[in-house]
């Protein structure tokens, strides 16, 4: 890519995480898009403030909550109110909706686009577009309809999360109380396996943030592409199952892959409390400890944001100036900052679609 000269007061963003799509689904407006292009939201995001806060893109993920989230916080959203779980119908539907929320953002704005390459992701960071990456977390909706998947793809999908903490025909989840090592049960099964093939076949980014320890050894010896973890923290910093130990870092610094740094305060703090009064330097306390792990061209952001209890000082993704802030403070220079923020993100992109 080309060298640019950045000022650091107007640094672009790109990010590996967050869950507005979901939120947008999950809302009760009846015109969630016109409320994301116009409005301010009671979330961390929406356009106006991804404007403001050179927010120039990231990984948009599609969803599926929790039913038992869904029956007690939007219960107007469920299919049936006496069942006790989503239907493989519903779930493939309910992802398919909120790929629908995606393609109405950049049918009815001028400014937010579906992008499906780096070159695209380059030019609406240039015309001050929010360029979207469609990312699925969870990959239920396609474990019963394997085609569903080039659905996504001609659609725009280019990166997912093969599990998260529930199991599902392709791997056991992950799901264990604080603290616990990430080692939390069986890997892939047979049909995960093919499944991060297939993904890989198409170079579609493969996520194993929400992967338990034997799940991500699996996928190590499967891919032949950089190892990618979206929203992920240090294990040594915070015992949580969901962060990486040492040498997971190692595999994903050996691949060229990417860490997004996760700004859940949970998965942040040495005693993995859901606690919001957290300062944000303990964000950077993360970075440097991966720095020393992964060296400066493998890691970035991975917010988590309208998915994520995120500190009060941070409070929304305008609060991504106060982290460089923070990051000038310790002395990064403007290189690691600029890489940090967005250079590592289309580099490891590059290095999977290409």
């Amino acid at each position: 890519m080309e060298a640019i000269s950045i000022n650091l007061g107007n640094m672009p963003i790109f990010d590996g995480h967050n869950d507005a799509l979901t939120r947008l689904w999950l809302s009760d407006d009846p015109d969630p898009v016109h409320a994301f292009i116009h409005q301010r939201l009671a979330g961390h995001m929406d356009l106006k403030r991804c404007q403001q806060a050179g927010f120039v893109g990231g990984m948009f993920a599609i969803f599926l909550p929790p039913y038992a989230y869904v029956k007690q916080h939007h219960p107007n959203k469920l299919f049936d109110p006496r069942a006790t779980d989503f239907s493989q119908q519903q779930i493939e539907q309910i992802c398919l909706e909120q790929l629908n929320l995606a393609q109405q953002l950049a049918q009815r704005s001028h400014d937010i686009q579906i992008c499906t390459s780096v070159e695209e992701i380059q030019r609406c960071r240039a015309q001050q577009k929010l360029a979207m990456v469609l990312h699925m977390e969870g990959a239920e909706s396609l474990q019963h309809n394997p085609d569903l998947l080039d659905v996504f793809y001609q659609a725009g999908l280019r990166s997912i999360g093969p599990l998260w903490n529930r199991p599902s025909r392709f791997g056991h989840g992950l799901n264990a109380k604080f603290p616990h090592s990430p080692d939390t049960g069986a890997g892939l099964t047979v049909e995960g396996k093919a499944f991060l093939q297939r993904c890989a076949d198409r170079k579609i980014v493969v996520d194993v943030s929400h992967m338990n320890e034997r799940a991500f050894w699996d996928s190590v010896d499967i891919l032949q592409q950089p190892i990618v973890a979206t929203h992920s923290n240090a294990h040594a910093l915070c015992p949580q199952a969901r962060n990486l130990t040492d040498a997971q870092l190692k595999a994903i610094r050996d691949s060229q892959g990417m860490v997004g740094i996760n700004f859940d305060v949970a998965f942040l703090r040495a005693d993995g409390q859901r606690n919001a009064d957290t300062p944000i330097d303990v964000i950077l306390d993360h970075l440097d400890y991966m720095m020393d792990r992964l060296g400066e061209e493998y890691i970035g952001f991975g917010s988590d944001f309208d998915g994520a209890l995120i500190s009060t000082e941070l409070e929304d993704v305008t609060g991504i100036s106060k982290l460089i802030e923070r990051m000038q403070q310790r002395h990064y220079s403007s290189e690691l900052i600029e890489k940090l923020c967005w250079r590592n993100w289309l580099d490891v992109l590059n290095r999977i679609w290409l």
